[in-house]
């Protein structure tokens, strides 16, 4: 099918590949054929531990299929995943945003030391798309990343419901609202199947972000899991890199900055998770596009929410699927003159290109608005600034109807202690719930904090109680909360120098966030202060020591951290 791409094959060209290299190769069945065609690695996340990514083998076998029949010899090799849902509100969280850059460092290691010419990168779990991603970077070869698509939504007494429904009946639970029988009948039917978490979370973000920017092939990135067009995106993908080849396409002729504006837009429009401004910023840095936090509030303050979806909306991502996708929703949006159009893709036309064949919404439709109807006139991602947070905070603000908070800061330097005090009746209405010291350094690992966010939903106090933190907080997080809070307090930033009964405001209108405290009382604190040890050991321990400001995206190769 594809023609003879020696010129362009880095492992078997002359002098790279001698005799006993090719003899490693022949035992994974490489035959003489085969040394005269490019070699395309299949990067796959395949794991047992989460259902997100159980179904990855199998796509892995079809994207290997796809790059075989256009002329490449593919070969499957994996990386690591770990389950959010899963290490939510244990000491396991801490691993999570670590295992994006390790997903990263392990794909471009493999690419780099086996001189594969191309890749396809499938990737499901929240920080599988931003790792996958920040590999293709690095790597600077041809390659198209693929999503493992969402997961089915479950279903509760003819309900729609997903994890997050899950942590959200404990604080039900706690409250006295449901008993053990239906917080057990929610938590046996919130995961009927394989695919990542079902609302405009991190995962369904990320891939929505990655299709808007033009490193998926159009339409994959709303392709349920379990689904034939998820098995047929995988075979296109293998098929796409060999003509990336072909062409001479690499991700820094796709991932412009341009690019990364479609993105930033496209997360406004679908209402995405906090987490997209963290890992956009560190893949912007990995492909050398100049994009900081500041550009995210440029963006969205000309972007409306359109979308309806989970977490403060009704619907899911499998519902957008029916109504028309992704795609659907970016054609509305150029048409509309929100969007670059002649923005490369991995299709090797151009976005206006695709989108000119790209299937409209479905009439009658209630998912997406009409922009004389929106949720939001602006995006709902906002960053705050002010004295708590000088170099940004990250708040998502779908669906809150409060817009200026100001209370008592209740102080806590441990997820686990603010949680039992939320748990035992411990914070009142109009109180501002501060969890610091679980930033990138200081967690370390930066953990996210839907449990506790979810409890006070449950409990009926999302938008009566703020919740801060310099960690993070889930893409099913909603409510009144700000997270992202830079400088982290491990650094000493000022959110290290918060003590119980300081008054603190967050106003979303004017993007501030500030605490009263005169400067010389704030001089003071800061004489007063030690930084705690850093962790030292194994992973976490050299992501403490490497990691950089979250307002950088928390990148291990930064070199002004």
């Amino acid at each position: 099918m594809g023609k003879d791409l020696r010129i362009k094959s880095k492992v078997f060209s002359e002098g790279t590949m001698k005799a006993p290299n090719r003899a490693m190769l022949r035992a994974v069945g490489v035959t003489d054929e085969d040394f005269q065609k490019p070699m395309i690695g299949i990067a796959s996340t395949w794991s047992e531990v989460t259902p997100c990514n159980i179904h990855i083998d199998d796509l892995a076998v079809q994207a290997k299929k796809g790059a075989r029949e256009a002329g490449g010899v593919p070969l499957i090799f994996n990386t690591i995943t770990v389950s959010d849902g899963i290490s939510m509100g244990t000491q396991g969280m801490r691993y999570s945003l670590p295992s994006r850059d390790l997903i990263g460092d392990s794909i471009e290691t493999v690419v780099g030391a086996e001189n594969l010419d191309g890749f396809v990168a499938i990737g499901a779990c929240d920080k599988n798309i931003p790792g996958c991603m920040i590999a293709i970077a690095n790597a600077d070869v041809p390659a198209v990343f693929v999503y493992g698509g969402t997961i089915a939504p479950g279903s509760v007494n003819g309900k729609d419901i997903d994890i997050v429904s899950v942590f959200e009946g404990v604080g039900r639970h706690n409250n006295g609202d449901i008993n053990d029988s239906e917080l057990r009948s929610i938590e046996c039917h919130a995961c009927p199947g394989a695919g990542a978490c079902g609302g405009m979370y991190t995962a369904n973000t990320m891939a929505s972000a990655m299709e808007a920017i033009g490193m998926s092939l159009p339409g994959s990135s709303s392709n349920p899991a379990e689904s034939a067009a998820k098995a047929e995106d995988c075979s296109k993908a293998g098929q796409a890199v060999y003509q990336l080849l072909e062409k001479g396409i690499y991700p820094k002729d796709i991932m412009t900055k341009e690019a990364f504006e479609n993105a930033i837009t496209v997360v406004m429009a679908l209402g995405g998770s906090t987490n997209a401004i963290l890992h956009l910023l560190a893949i912007a840095h990995a492909i050398e596009v100049d994009i900081t936090i500041d550009d995210f509030n440029r963006i969205q303050e000309k972007t409306p929410h359109l979308a309806d979806l989970k977490p403060s909306g009704k619907y899911v991502m499998q519902d957008l699927h029916r109504v028309g996708g992704v795609q659907a929703v970016m054609k509305l949006l150029y048409e509309a003159g929100y969007l670059h159009g002649d923005c490369l893709t991995v299709t090797g036309k151009t976005l206006a290109e695709n989108l000119a064949n790209a299937p409209s919404l479905l009439e009658g439709q209630d998912i997406i608005m009409p922009f004389d109807k929106p949720k939001r006139e602006d995006g709902p991602l906002i960053v705050l600034k002010g004295n708590l947070a000088p170099r940004g905070a990250v708040a998502k603000v779908s669906g809150v109807k409060v817009s200026r908070h100001t209370g008592p800061a209740r102080v806590f330097d441990t997820e686990t202690e603010a949680t039992a005090a939320v748990m035992n009746n411990q914070i009142n209405k109009g109180d501002v719930l501060v969890i610091r010291y679980v930033g990138p350094k200081g967690g370390p690992g930066m953990p996210e904090m839907l449990s506790i966010s979810s409890i006070l939903v449950g409990k009926g106090l999302g938008e009566k109680v703020a919740l801060l933190t310099d960690g993070r907080f889930s893409g099913g997080t909603h409510g009144l909360v700000v997270g992202h809070i830079a400088p982290e307090a491990q650094s000493g930033g000022p959110i290290a120098f918060l003590r119980e009964g300081d008054l603190v405001t967050i106003d979303s209108t004017k993007k501030e966030i500030f605490f009263e405290i005169s400067e010389t009382e704030l001089e003071r604190r800061k004489q007063d202060w030690i930084a705690p040890p850093l962790y030292r050991k194994g992973v976490l321990g050299k992501y403490a020591h490497n990691v950089a400001c979250s307002s950088v995206g928390a990148v291990t190769d930064y070199l002004n951290k």
